[in-house]
Parts: structure tokens; sequence; C-alpha cells
């Protein structure tokens, strides 16, 4: 890829770090195509080094998460389009040179792509997104090298107590966070749940044993049982479980009405289609990590309609870009025009950390202070595209939290299958679009 020039209320329960510590899980996963971005560098015209701000992208463009960067090249371009003519920071115009790398959907891919960004093309601030496997090595060797970063699509207890910090404790130097957590999931899914009167109050949990199983099991399970709901386990199952049919049984013979799962997503389509063929539908559904992605209901085809999910980004918000007051709306429909495919919202998200980056660099008296624009990332707050961001408030240091709604895959007007955000009880920022409706009556 040739160079070009680019002159970017908190919920206080907190999910306990013990489930994290010692593993870094994927906490959202979709598999899909890979993007046409590869490792490249995006460079501005011949100006003095001080002039120029180096931003390091590391994203998985390739391997089993390539479906949350599909968004990378029409970000990329659109913050480059954004920043065409610079931007004043410690009372000089700067230009900005984007370095982008592919973590390969493998930490340790993750961690060598990090260093090379930071001894080989000396940027001043690393992004990342898109789960641990990606987020929180960068993250860790960013802490490593002092090097200020920040980083989106993971949820905030697995980036924040995934890699060892404490409750309450002064959190991480050079590094902060946006997204949603776990009890935000939770939040969602039972607010919607809530809505649906009769029948049994009993959840069918389709949790593996990993980091994001073990996660829900200690932590949201408790918030399901405050809520009201008994719990039908289906067993810490291995990820690569290929037969459900006892599970699913289970779940039968224990009138199980509801059902919440954070499997990966080839897990999930074997499940539901198991599920189907053994005549077990749950009233309503919510999952995770799974239906995130327009691929994946696609895939499922009319087995996906109605599948609830968390929604923390829609072409309906309210927001307007902190680079040049683009909306979310023009966002997605720009995308859609230039790539021909439905926008996702890792689109938002994506976008919002180059907005971090430069409202971080405008806010430091010297951006190229790396202790300077460190401590200016962790005192930010703002609006942009994903809405404001205050990363002094959040239930840990450095931590910004997006609170989700309650969304289903409806069959779409223009895709096959489009989210329709059903309950915004959690988050009044999102217009509804559709009535929630359950799987069956």
């Amino acid at each position: 890829m040739k160079g070009f020039s680019v002159s970017g209320d908190i919920s206080n329960t907190r999910l306990g770090r013990r489930s994290f510590l010692g593993a870094l899980g994927v906490g959202a996963a979709a598999v899909g195509s890979p993007t046409l971005l590869s490792s490249c560098s995006v460079k501005g015209t011949e100006t003095s080094s001080s002039a120029v701000l180096k931003i390091g992208l590391v994203s998985p463009q390739t391997g089993a998460l390539s479906s949350f960067a599909a968004s990378d090249n029409y970000v990329v371009k659109t913050v480059q389009d954004a920043l065409r003519n610079g931007f004043k920071a410690g009372g000089k115009t700067r230009k900005v040179e984007i370095v982008v790398k592919d973590s390969q959907s493998s930490p340790t891919r993750a961690t060598e792509v990090t260093k090379e960004l930071i001894t080989r093309d000396g940027v001043d601030m690393i992004v990342a997104s898109s789960t641990p496997d990606t987020a929180n090595p960068v993250a860790d060797q960013c802490e490593i090298d002092g090097i200020p970063n920040t980083t989106t699509i993971v949820p905030w207890q697995s980036w924040y107590y995934g890699r060892g910090g404490e409750p309450g404790g002064e959190g991480f130097k050079y590094g902060t966070n946006f997204y949603s957590g776990m009890f935000e999931f939770a939040d969602s899914y039972a607010a919607m749940m809530n809505r649906l009167d009769g029948g049994s109050k009993k959840i069918a949990t389709v949790w593996p044993n990993d980091t994001d199983g073990n996660a829900f099991r200690d932590g949201v399970g408790p918030f399901f049982k405050d809520q009201g709901y008994a719990l039908i386990d289906g067993g810490d199952y291995q990820n690569g479980t290929a037969d459900y049919a006892a599970m699913i049984n289970q779940f039968k013979s224990e009138d199980a009405d509801f059902l919440n799962a954070i499997p990966i997503p080839p897990d999930w389509q074997t499940f539901w289609k198991q599920s189907a063929s053994l005549n077990y539908q749950p009233r309503f559904a919510t999952v995770a990590k799974s239906m995130l992605f327009p691929s994946e209901a696609e895939a499922l085809g009319r087995l996906a309609e109605n599948l609830a999910v968390c929604v923390w980004w829609t072409d309906t918000l309210p927001y307007t870009s902190s680079l040049d007051g683009t909306t979310a709306a023009a966002l997605a429909t720009n995308y859609t025009a230039q790539t021909g495919q439905q926008w996702t919202q890792a689109l938002g998200s994506l976008y919002s950390l180059f907005e971090v980056a430069v409202e971080a660099f405008k806010a430091a008296d010297d951006p190229k202070d790396k202790e300077d624009v460190a401590d200016k990332l962790k005192s930010l707050r703002y609006e942009g595209v994903s809405g404001p961001l205050d990363f002094t408030n959040g239930p840990e240091k450095g931590i910004a939290v997006i609170k989700c709604v309650g969304g289903q895959w409806r069959p779409g007007k223009r895709f096959p299958y489009e989210v329709v955000v059903v309950d915004n009880s959690t988050n009044g920022d999102f217009p509804l679009g559709g009535d929630l409706q359950p799987l069956r009556s």
C-alpha cells in the first residue's frame, strides 16, 4: 500500500479478576474473510520529524478474527481525509503517519509486530482492536517499552484484570481501553428477558471452559441469579466439541425457556443447528461473541432470526466524529457505498481509536513526550462517533465504559440479515428499531 499524508453513567458492578488471570481469552470472536489491508506504512509528505506523529495500528486482518478488521482499509482512508490539513498540537501543525500491522489473530504475532512498531518504526502511539488475543499483548508490550496506547472491543475486565490489574489499583501507566464489560452485556440481556412474561425463569447456559466462558460462569451467572433466574448449566465443555445432544436434551428435560451462550463461532453454529434438529427452541436466546457480525447470521439463515445480541454501536446513533463532524450514519453509509459491504459494529470503535489518539496529542503540551501523552490518555473526556468517552470515571483507572443495548437479528431490507435495536433501557442514546420478539410464544 502506497503512503499518504494525514494532517482524530458508568456501571458500578464489577466482575472479579480471578477469572482473567493467567490467560488471555477471546472477548468477542467471529470468523470472516480476511481484509485486503496488509502491513503497511501510511506516510505523509516530507516534513521535520517533530511535525510528524506516528500512530501504529495493530488488528487481526487475517486469521480467525479477521472479520473484526473488515473496516480497516476504509477507516484508515477516512482518517486520512479527515486530517488531510493536519491539526494543532504542542504549538505546531502536525501531520500523521499511520503504520498498520496484522496480528494474524495470534497473541504471539501481536507482540512481535508491536515490537516492530516501537523499535523499527518509531511510533509515538499504538492503537489496537478486537479481543484480548490482539489487544492485551499489544498493551503489555507498550507498558514494557513506555509507549502510549489505547484499545477497544475488549471487555474491560479482560483487558484490566486479565493483564494483572488490581481492583481499585493504579491501573496501567501507558494504556487505556474503551468498550463494554461483562456486566454491561448482562444488563442488556436481562433487560430483554425481563420483558417476556410467562414460562419458566430458567436459563440454559452454553459456557465453555475458556476465559470468556469462565468469566460468564463466575460473574454473569450470579448476576442472573440476582435477577431471579435459575441456571441450567450445560457444563464446562471444551471448544471444538462436535456433539451437543446430551446438553440439549438436558435443557429440554429441565424446561429451560431462556438460553445464554458465549461459544466460539463454529461451536455456536453446530450447537444451534443441532438444537433445531432435536426440537429444542428456548423462548429467547442471548448470544455473546458468536453473533456479532452479519456473516454469522447469514451462515445460520432462518435460524438466526430473533437471536439476541449486545449492541454497542450502530449507524442510528446521534453521534458525530471529533475529527471532522462525520455522523455515525454517514460513516456507515459511506462504508457500504465504497465497499459494497454491510457495516459492522467494529467500524465505529476502530474509527474512535484514532479520535482518542488525536485528542490525547492535542491535549499534551508536547505530543512527542510519551509520558505527557500517556497522562493525557488517562485524563481524557471527549465525545466522538462512539459517543461520550470518559477515561477518568471508569470502574477501574484508564477505562471508559460503553453501555450496550439489546438487539436482535432480523431479515434485512438491503442485506440478508441486519441487527435491530429492540431494547434501549440500558442506554437511551440508541434509537429503537423494532419490537422485541421471542423465538417462540
